[in-house]
């Protein structure tokens, strides 16, 4: 009998083990929520390339295989949280993730636009606080490469304070979108993928410490939303690693 079970490949993290990225919390999130039948198969950053390359064809912008990729119970592989979460709506279609919602676009920029502001942060905080060794040079060595400079040197140049200011309006935004419909999802009391987004983020700015975590709440506006969301999403969220 064939297998129902989807493989979903992550990164791992410093023991004990569990996911930390946003782009695979969003689909780790998609699973929980669908209640689908997964594993994880934990990559190291420069085993993702190798592992990758026979399964699935190289994205077409930016790094050529990433995480997440899965693998369906057919053999199919799908890399990239939209494109997966495109494809599981498709094969699974209830419940909902309502990936026509008017939110979802608004709420996408906004996680984007975060996680810009904040990089020259997480740059330095991330293969310090939660990579395991076997995945800090590459770490290091492609960062530095795309930024010209490593990455101890760009938080100084463009973290802190500056990068807190470029982030406020983000996470000001993605308040403003919370509280249109009374919460404490974008839709009020329907989840959609759009709240699985904005959590993915937000779980990662917890993961990144409790400092962190406080001044991203600080610079929203209105802490309690945010905080409404992933309270409303735990039953989601719990499973984190294998």
């Amino acid at each position: 009998m064939a297998s129902k079970q989807y493989t979903l490949y992550d990164i791992p993290s410093k023991a004990p083990c569990s996911t930390w990225s946003p782009n695979p919390w969003k689909t780790r999130l998609l699973f929980n929520f669908k209640g689908l039948d997964y594993r994880t198969e934990w990559l190291e950053y420069p085993d993702i390339k190798p592992t990758l390359e026979s399964k699935v064809p190289a994205n077409t912008e930016g790094t050529a295989y990433s995480i997440p990729t899965i693998e369906s119970p057919d053999g199919t592989c799908v890399m990239d949280s939209r494109k997966i979460a495109d494809y599981i709506e498709k094969e699974h279609p209830q419940p909902s993730m309502h990936l026509d919602s008017s939110y979802l676009p608004k709420v996408e920029e906004l996680w984007s636009a975060y996680m810009r502001a904040i990089r020259p942060i997480f740059l330095a905080w991330v293969p310090r606080d939660i990579l395991n060794d076997a995945s800090l040079e590459f770490w290091y060595t492609t960062r530095e490469k795309s930024f010209g400079m490593p990455v101890d040197q760009l938080e100084k140049v463009k973290g802190g304070v500056l990068a807190w200011n470029e982030a406020e309006p983000a996470l000001r935004g993605a308040t403003a979108l919370l509280k249109e419909n009374q919460g404490p999802f974008f839709l009020g009391e329907t989840v959609s993928y759009a709240d699985l987004v904005w959590a993915s983020v937000l779980i990662f700015s917890k993961r990144l410490g409790p400092g962190f975590f406080e001044e991203a709440l600080k610079r929203s506006g209105d802490a309690q939303v945010h905080l409404d969301l992933l309270e409303a999403l735990r039953p989601v969220s719990e499973r984190d690693g294998n």
